[in-house]
């Protein structure tokens, strides 16, 4: 029965969100609305298929497609952001992603299944490995910021490409460490994904149908942001780290609070920490490269705020998470910092 109704909701929302983007019927405002509405459930389609995926690839890459679709919803509004020139709002969008996943995503989750198990345990040293790279993606935005004003735009530009041509190589790097030499010294539990709701056939289908719904229903989302923010006299700071980050980690939400309530503490873990990592290390280098096609280099230099933001989010989760086990109570002093930084970027 929740499936039907899943169903009915993932296509009488596209369809609606379709009709307002080209009816021209519809004010920016309930464009926006309907827009976000119909990419959650994009969003949620897109998981169902990429965990279906996950049943016939294994476990480790299993994991890696998860992180990887599970992204998809920011790199392709991202996307559509960099071609229109919209850089401050795609790196809002990237911390508020970074931000998102450390402080909301893996805050729900440790609160909601600390709830129903008093202590949940995971990985000693992937949560170690996470941390020091969660800090390596802060330093790597540190450090064109604090030179920029030191540098002319032409140097700030290709200090901008290299930084991010080594995240990738580090990105890249980490996953061969993770997956293929120390994938024994890495792995949690078993995880038990039950019976696919598909067949391999069509849970490969169903993820290209759901990336392509998720390309389409962004561009349309992206062309109301402009007018709704400044209809509400929302900041472009606080459009692109809250609302876009949270529109479009959907699927990620769901999913890892799941796995914490049946006491996957673990996986949970992986879903919100690595999300975060592979925004960092690798989905923002990658805008930054894309954006040279489009003629519109976007650097790497963030704003203060947006540095301050990921850097105690970087801080607090590796504190949380560094010991290997997990309870209620610091699932809440996780959510407690996302509600300051979000008063914080409002008042911005």
């Amino acid at each position: 029965m929740k499936r039907h109704l899943f169903t009915i909701g993932l296509i009488a929302s596209f369809v609606l969100s379709a009709f307002a983007h080209y009816s021209g019927l519809f004010s920016a405002t309930v464009q926006f609305a309907i827009s976000c509405l119909s990419i959650i459930f994009v969003a949620g389609f897109l998981g169902k298929a990429t965990e279906s995926v996950a049943h016939y690839a294994g476990q480790r890459l299993g994991g890696f497609l998860n992180a990887t679709f599970g992204n998809a919803a920011e790199l392709i509004i991202a996307i559509f952001l960099v071609k229109d020139g919209l850089f401050d709002i795609v790196k809002a969008s990237i911390t508020g992603s970074i931000i998102g996943n450390l402080l909301l995503v893996l805050g729900l989750s440790l609160f909601v299944g600390g709830l129903k198990y008093k202590e949940q345990h995971f990985n000693v040293k992937l949560a170690s490995h996470n941390g020091s790279l969660m800090l390596l993606a802060v330093i790597a935005l540190l450090i064109p910021a604090a030179f920029a004003k030191s540098l002319t735009t032409s140097e700030t530009m290709n200090l901008s490409i290299l930084v991010a041509v080594i995240l990738i190589i580090a990105y890249l790097l980490w996953l061969l460490f993770s997956m293929v030499t120390h994938k024994n010294e890495l792995s949690d539990e078993a995880i038990e994904h039950g019976e696919p709701q598909w067949s391999k056939g069509m849970s490969i289908l169903f993820l290209f149908l759901a990336t392509v719904m998720v390309a389409v229903q962004s561009e349309w989302l992206v062309s109301t942001l402009e007018v709704f923010s400044h209809q509400f006299g929302l900041s472009e700071l606080f459009v692109g780290a809250f609302l876009i980050a949270i529109v479009g980690n959907a699927a990620e939400h769901s999913a890892a609070i799941l796995l914490a309530r049946k006491n996957k503490i673990g996986a949970a873990v992986e879903i919100a920490v690595g999300s975060s990592l592979q925004i960092a290390l690798f989905v923002a280098p990658v805008l930054v490269i894309i954006s040279l096609i489009f003629g519109k280099t976007m650097d790497m230099v963030f704003t203060t705020f947006e540095l301050v933001a990921i850097g105690v989010a970087a801080i607090i989760a590796k504190s949380i998470s560094q010991d290997g086990s997990t309870n209620w109570y610091e699932g809440v002093l996780l959510l407690v910092v996302y509600i300051i930084l979000g008063i914080a970027f409002y008042l911005v």
